[in-house]
């Protein structure tokens, strides 16, 4: 049962801790200090909205305010940076205008969810279809770009920015093809010295994958 707008005082986040869609939303909500419950998501082949907070898409994350209910990790981490007391310079999707960053924000964010499509796909038990085949070459093709473009992606950032969401999402991606053995990630030399520097935030450190039981 999802918690009623009414009950909520402190904000609860339903997900699962071996998402990267929810880790976003948790990094966010540690960068920024908001205080949060966590309600997991125990069965992910689940087709009852009320297990994913309300969520008639049945994604997560979800988080339930006092306001209302917030669907998705972009939505939930802009009501995040809305009730946290601190000002730090967050860069949003919006704010990408260069056409590497905003391409690199697209590829981030297909590459997570076409991971996911292939996740599930193996959940449900369905074999490797010419679909899924294109599937594994597009994912490949896309951290290929990211790995040979990240060095111009950082440097066209906004310099003073404290916090974005295209690293957040970058960062929770290419941890999560390697915790779920998706894409081996051992190659990808760009990446994974960005993701050892960001992992030594207090935030990554927090919200590491694993298996909720």
């Amino acid at each position: 049962m999802s918690v009623a707008r009414e009950d909520v005082t402190t904000p609860v986040i339903v997900g699962r801790s071996s998402s990267h869609f929810t880790r976003i939303a948790r990094i966010f909500a540690a960068e920024l200090r908001v205080d949060y419950s966590f309600r997991v998501l125990r069965d992910l082949l689940s087709s009852n909205p009320e297990d994913y907070g309300g969520n008639p898409a049945l994604r997560i994350p979800v988080m339930q305010t006092p306001r209302g209910v917030w669907f998705g990790a972009l939505n939930v981490c802009r009501e995040l940076r809305r009730m946290s007391s601190l000002s730090p310079h967050v860069v949003w999707p919006e704010d990408l205008e260069a056409p590497v960053l905003a391409n690199a924000q697209e590829l981030v964010l297909q590459a997570m969810s076409t991971e996911v499509t292939l996740i599930m796909s193996k959940l449900g038990g369905t074999g490797e279809s010419a679909h899924q085949s294109k599937m594994r070459t597009g994912l490949t093709n896309m951290m290929s770009w990211l790995e040979q473009n990240l060095t111009t992606v950082l440097a066209t950032l906004p310099s003073q920015r404290d916090l974005s969401f295209l690293e957040v999402t970058l960062f929770c991606l290419v941890r999560h093809l390697e915790f779920r053995e998706v894409l081996p990630m051992t190659s990808y030399e760009e990446l994974n010295a960005f993701c050892q520097r960001f992992e030594t935030r207090a935030s990554a450190m927090e919200t590491t994958f694993r298996f909720d039981t």
